[in-house]
């Protein structure tokens, strides 16, 4: 079984790793960066703003992690010359690894790359802007998309779904739909809001965290102190994951000194489950909770509505077969109830684990279900709270980043700045690949990320995207999409990072607080332009005068003042930039039991128990990131919490290995119904009958298949064979 080489995560490695960046780009100049006024660049969680970097919105500082490190290096590093570019083919960089793209540095002038180009080559910014905008004014606008990832601001992505709205398309889509989509969709269908119902200052006085399909110790790193300091009050932390993850067991954390010599311990509870067996989890507590007299009657009687048909089905389940679908022991599922029953309070927190199926949507209102049942929602200290990834991937929803406005949203667009929207549906992120698949697009904007890494399918992937005419990139970096996703023409084109935007900008937490980040330097010399700058040079190429009001767009503070006047809740942020005044989004957070709802009363949602159909002699895949990556940008090859220190592995149960008559380290082929891949054995402590592979190389093996309700692939839940090809 491969051992990691620490005994917890955390801790002294993870100050060692932190060390050698700071070497690597200067120490002092990164400390400085890392404490502007500036929200971190990494996940959602939320630290920086006006209170300094390393500081989050209850003033606790230092609050920083490897993510926050990694991040802030890469940006301050090596840059990418025209002597690089030369060198490397088109061929050559198409075989690149995300580590390999990643450590390639800082894009700091436009490059374009035509159909008869056998290498990216650098261009003039007015000529690359011209390229862009003549992709878009010479087809219709319902043969384009537009595109975002979380990292950008709520100014850029404003302005983007605005210009795209003006310009004549719904086609306006984010990362989301390939993450908590379902989230959104099964909060809202339960309590009328798509975010979470707690805050930070919940997590701060639970008694019970149940934590589930996600790995916040080496994604979102800063969330496993507030699980240790929560288990120091006396409270107790359930984890479920199908993987056994050292550092949901044991964390050192480095900023409390007897935790960073002994370690702590994050979980009372790990429970292990089949993959795909979280509703048939979810029954089988909810089934316990009653059988044992815990259901909370007088908070459904008051808060909540049609329990009793989510109540009769749990009667009506069978235990063996619970048990035997869910892939946990009775006993597991008994000590996990106990637990529920005794806490008066709890916050449940998931990932991609739960999102990332077919049926990721039923598998959130599942979860709901329990902690209804236990009156866990929309009390102090308790409710749901989706861990979301990039640091405004919540924002960017917030402001409209979305194939569908809401008609107050539009409305106020309209009569306010003169946008009228196309009245044609939007597409979504998996149709609009569809329909560049099918050729139905001739130009895409996207605003950051990795769409080709990001996408099911890579084979399917990169047809799709090559099938654009002409895709127009913003980014700070080069990625594997850049090179494996490109359009017959592809523009590429430079930006500056948060901490170096020359005006301030806001970002939105997954606790619905929005920081404001004063920007500041560039890092490197170069000339990379703001987003906001580089919208709003396109807009003037492609849109007629009586199409947009100019005003909107001048600043970021008339970009905001246009947010507050639009944007439900963020009235607040129109004169953020004077005030600096930080803020919690009003009638986001669930207090008094009274929900934005039609009867001011959450829903319980019945769902059904899917059949999972596992493959005879086969297994269920999951893909992973590892400790060493940040979405789909890997850092380092090594995952130090698991102890593989190659990426090309496939992690097995030690039964499942002695049953194909595997050694750990044999090569095997791993097939699907979608493709292959030579991977290696690794051997981990995993529920027999499932493996997990690494995100995004593994997307080769993952089929189309979608939640039919968030039209999220299903990540988490793919049907593989694993074929011996010796040692």
């Amino acid at each position: 079984m491969v051992t990691p080489r620490v005994k917890a995560a955390g801790g002294f490695a993870a100050m060692k790793y932190v060390l050698a960046k700071g070497r690597s780009v200067g120490s002092v100049a990164l400390y400085k960066r890392l404490r502007s006024n500036n929200a971190c660049k990494t996940c959602a969680l939320g630290m920086g703003g006006q209170q300094g970097g390393m500081v989050n919105e209850a003033g606790h500082f230092p609050e920083v992690c490897k993510k926050s490190v990694q991040a802030q290096a890469a940006d301050m590093g090596k840059t990418i010359t025209e002597a690089d570019l030369r060198k490397l083919s088109i061929g050559e960089l198409s075989g690149f690894t995300s580590a390999q793209a990643e450590a390639m540095g800082r894009l700091t002038f436009p490059i374009v790359c035509g159909p008869n180009d056998t290498h990216f080559r650098r261009v003039s910014w007015d000529d690359a802007m011209q390229l862009a905008a003549d992709a878009l004014t010479t087809t219709s606008a319902d043969r384009t998309f537009f595109y975002a990832s979380g990292r950008s601001s709520n100014e850029a992505a404003f302005l983007m779904q605005v210009v795209a709205r003006a310009y004549g398309t719904n086609n306006v889509n984010n990362c989301s739909y390939y993450c908590h989509q379902a989230s959104g969709v099964a909060l809202t269908s339960v309590y009328g809001s798509g975010t979470a119902s707690v805050s930070l200052d919940d997590l701060g006085t639970t008694e019970l965290a149940l934590v589930i399909g996600a790995n916040p110790a080496s994604n979102h790193p800063r969330l496993i102190t507030q699980l240790i300091n929560l288990r120091r009050r006396g409270g107790k932390v359930i984890v479920i994951n199908p993987l056994s993850e050292l550092g949901l067991k044991r964390f050192r954390l480095p900023s409390q000194a007897k935790s960073l010599v002994i370690g702590s311990q994050v979980s009372d509870l790990y429970i292990q489950p089949h993959i795909g067996g979280d509703i048939a989890l979810m029954v089988a507590l909810l089934k316990g909770i009653i059988e044992s007299g815990a259901v909370n009657e007088a908070y459904i009687a008051q808060h909540t509505e049609s329990w009793e048909a989510v109540r009769d089905a749990a009667i009506a389940a069978a235990w063996d077969d619970l048990v035997e679908r869910s892939g946990v022991t009775r006993a597991d599922i008994d000590a996990c109830v106990e637990l529920l029953g005794k806490a008066k309070s709890a916050v449940f927190m998931w990932a991609m684990g739960l999102t990332h199926h077919a049926h990721g949507v039923d598998n959130v209102r599942a979860l709901a279900n329990v902690a209804m049942s236990r009156g866990f929602l929309g009390s102090p200290g308790s409710g749901l709270m989706p861990i979301r990834g990039h640091s405004n991937v919540q924002g960017i929803g917030s402001v409209g980043v979305s194939p569908q406005l809401k008609e107050s949203f539009a409305k106020s667009l309209r009569e306010k700045y003169g946008v009228v929207a196309s009245t044609t549906p939007g597409m979504d992120t998996y149709a609009c690949m569809n329909a560049a698949h099918d050729g139905r697009i001739d130009a895409a904007l996207m605003l950051g990320g990795n769409l080709w890494g990001s996408n099911p399918d890579s084979r399917w992937s990169t047809e799709a995207l090559s099938r654009i005419g002409t895709s127009v990139s913003l980014t700070t970096k080069l990625n594997q999409g850049h090179f494996n996703g490109r359009a017959r023409t592809t523009v590429v084109l430079p930006v500056l990072a948060r901490d170096e935007e020359p005006e301030s900008t806001t970002q939105e937490s997954m606790f619905n607080f929005v920081r404001l980040s004063d920007g500041g330097t560039p890092a490197v010399d170069g000339e990379m332009r703001s987003e906001v700058a580089i919208l709003s040079d396109l807009a003037q190429r492609i849109l007629p005068r009586d199409r947009f009001d100019w005003s909107m767009i001048n600043s970021h503070d008339s970009l905001r003042r246009a947010i507050a006047d639009t944007v439900p809740g963020y009235g607040a942020v129109g004169d953020i930039g004077n005030t600096k005044k930080e803020f919690e989004i009003p009638n986001r957070i669930f207090h008094d039991g009274v929900f934005p709802t039609a009867s001011g009363r959450a829903t319980f949602r019945r769902v059904a128990i899917p059949e999972m159909n596992r493959p005879v002699d086969g297994f269920m895949l999951m893909t992973i990131r590892s400790e060493g990556q940040f979405n789909s940008v890997v850092y380092d090859e090594e995952d130090l919490y698991r102890g593989t220190t190659r990426r090309d592995v496939i992690m097995m149960a030690a039964e499942d290995v002695a049953r194909l008559g595997l050694n750990e380290g044999d090569t095997v082929t791993v097939r699907s119904a979608t493709g292959s891949l030579d991977v290696v054995v690794a051997e981990v402590d995993i529920r027999a009958g499932n493996v997990a592979m690494y995100y995004p190389e593994a997307n080769v093996l993952v089929d189309r298949t979608l939640d039919p309700e968030s039209l999220t692939p299903a990540f988490k839940s793919v049907a593989v064979r694993v074929e011996c090809r010796g040692t």
